[in-house]
């Protein structure tokens, strides 16, 4: 056991030392800072880790303009106004609500407030008071309760089922506000998780989506966690529900490499098998969204979720090549997996993205090579 751990702890050591890195044809080895060998990220025009945006997945011009004025300002009314204007039943409207609840339970964490000032995310509370029959901000209400439940107490404890059960009764409050709006049950999703839904509930609640939303990713993302074998479900039943969403999936949509998200939700915690990331099951699934990725519509906002979990298997597989055309599409954001599991989202990234420069490099690739 003191062997193993000894292992483990070289291992993550040699992680944290990978942004030193030197490309030497058909390997990699660690080198010094500085050293005039080492792989420079930088060449590639990549973005400085201090710089990279952990808010969301990819770019949203509107959102992060929006979320500034909010935080800034303390006034609820430009998001209340951006949300209205956002496709109902598209993922661009679930994005842009767990953003702003995000942001309203970061602002919490941040300044829980006093007796002499008050809490964070205190104008989404004054947005509910004030617009009480607004769809938009029932919905943030909802997700940032959801968000709360999960950040500040356990699972199976009373204050956990206070919350969740608060939330519950918000998402129904949003759902009467917007009876097409698949969103509050998307959030009703991670509630079911919580509060223990039987298999029964579960289904009636994920065919209230598919009756709204029957191609939305980022509810099939959130439905996978029930199934998966850490919380109600098993590897088979979460390798099913993939499956069934990649073979219905039509003709463009990212639905197709939900396979891929379930390899990664079962991954071992400690790996000893070298060839793992180059086995069968995995490879499947990485071809599986490699082709969902190139199929899809340029701008969908699932892309990067997908490209993302791309560049984390590419890397783990040593497909430097394939690694590094998915980097150059998302680099600049990391709020997506799996950096965002991470304590450190944007280091947890640079170091698969100095792994991925090194590696190209090692193997004759170059800024140059990349660009044609």
């Amino acid at each position: 056991m003191e062997i193993l751990l000894v292992l483990i702890a070289a291992l993550l050591l040699s992680f944290a030392l990978l942004p030193f890195l030197r490309r030497r044809r058909g390997g990699i080895e660690l080198v010094s800072p500085g050293h005039p060998d080492a792989a420079d990220p930088a060449d590639y025009g990549f973005v400085r880790e201090e710089e990279l945006d952990i808010r969301m997945p990819g770019p949203d011009r509107d959102l992060v303009d929006v979320l500034d004025v909010v935080q800034r300002s303390q006034e609820y009314r430009a998001a209340q106004q951006l949300l209205a204007g956002t496709e109902k039943d598209g993922e661009v409207r679930w994005q842009r609500v767990q953003a702003f609840a995000g942001a309203a339970a970061l602002e919490l964490q941040q300044r829980p407030g006093g007796v002499t000032d008050s809490p964070g995310g205190q104008w989404l509370r004054v947005w509910r008071a004030e617009q009480p029959k607004d769809a938009g901000g029932a919905a943030v209400h909802a997700e940032f309760l959801v968000q709360q439940a999960w950040r500040t107490s356990a699972p199976g404890t009373d204050d956990f089922r206070i919350i969740m059960e608060e939330a519950k009764a918000a998402c129904g409050q949003a759902a009467l506000l917007s009876p097409g709006d698949p969103v509050p049950y998307i959030v009703e999703l991670s509630i079911a998780r919580g509060l223990d839904y039987s298999r029964e509930e579960f289904e009636q609640l994920w065919l209230k989506i598919l009756d709204r939303a029957p191609n939305h990713m980022g509810a099939h993302l959130a439905a996978l966690h029930y199934w998966c074998e850490k919380w109600h479900g098993s590897r088979d039943l979460a390798q099913s529900f993939t499956e069934a969403a990649a073979a219905r999936a039509p003709q463009g949509s990212l639905l197709a490499a939900m396979p891929l998200f379930s390899v990664f939700e079962h991954l071992p915690e400690v790996n000893l098998v070298r060839g793992f990331y180059q086995s069968e099951v995995v490879t499947k699934a990485i071809h599986g969204a490699l082709h969902a990725v190139h199929s899809a519509r340029q701008g969908d906002p699932m892309l990067a979720h997908v490209r993302h979990l791309l560049v984390f298997f590419l890397v783990r597989g040593e497909r430097w090549a394939e690694a590094m055309n998915q980097l150059v599409h998302v680099d600049g954001h990391v709020g997506a997996l799996p950096w965002t599991l991470s304590e450190d989202p944007a280091g947890e990234f640079a170091v698969y993205r100095a792994l991925a420069v090194a590696g190209y490099e090692a193997n004759g690739g170059s800024p140059a090579t990349l660009r044609a």
